[in-house]
């Protein structure tokens, strides 16, 4: 990932699972505050664990950290 790839939104599928794949950093949002971040260890079709936590997918946006 390059430097404009910052804090870019993930939104299909793919984008997840290549993060994942890929031990690509992200955050996870609700509105403005970020709540979490880390590597993506698991995808649900509700739910992204980063780390040890899990973030609903429909509550929360998640970026690219790097």
């Amino acid at each position: 990932m390059n430097s404009k790839s910052f804090l870019k939104p993930l939104t299909p599928p793919i984008h997840f699972h290549t993060a994942m794949i890929e031990q690509i950093p992200v955050a996870a949002f609700i509105g403005q505050e970020m709540i979490g971040n880390g590597k993506i260890v698991e995808i649900t079709d509700f739910a992204v664990k980063i780390g040890d936590e899990f973030y609903m997918r429909e509550a929360c946006t998640f970026k690219y950290a790097v």
